[in-house]
């Protein structure tokens, strides 16, 4: 009886599918939770931000116009495409001091004393 129970089209292919769209609907709920549970979180005063080290501007001193004057300012005609130093190039100083904090500067610089 159990055997032929199994066998059926229902209990293999149904109610793992049904378990699946249930037990998803809860896990999904938990998921959409977090969205809300942050949203409503407090936000910073101005004195607590400047206790952090943050500096805000006073939300009357930020407006678009104000911003728009400040990019006004920017000279964007003239400017020019500068290509920074690739990891793998000579003379890239931070590539330089990463491979001497990692060793294998010293390393790389033995093989080539024995080539």
């Amino acid at each position: 009886m159990g055997f032929i129970f199994m066998k059926s089209r229902f209990v293999r292919y149904g109610v793992p599918f049904l378990a699946l769209v249930v037990g998803g609907s809860f896990g999904l709920r938990e998921f959409a939770q977090l969205r809300y549970d942050f949203r409503s979180g407090k936000r910073l005063t101005k004195e607590e931000a400047k206790e952090q080290g943050i500096e805000m501007k006073d939300q009357r001193e930020v407006t678009l116009e104000t911003e728009f004057e400040k990019i006004k300012t920017i000279d964007t005609g003239s400017w020019e495409n500068v290509r920074g130093p690739r990891p793998w190039e000579e003379g890239n100083r931070l590539y330089e001091e990463a491979l001497q904090r990692s060793g294998k500067m010293a390393k790389k610089d033995s093989e080539m004393v024995k080539n």
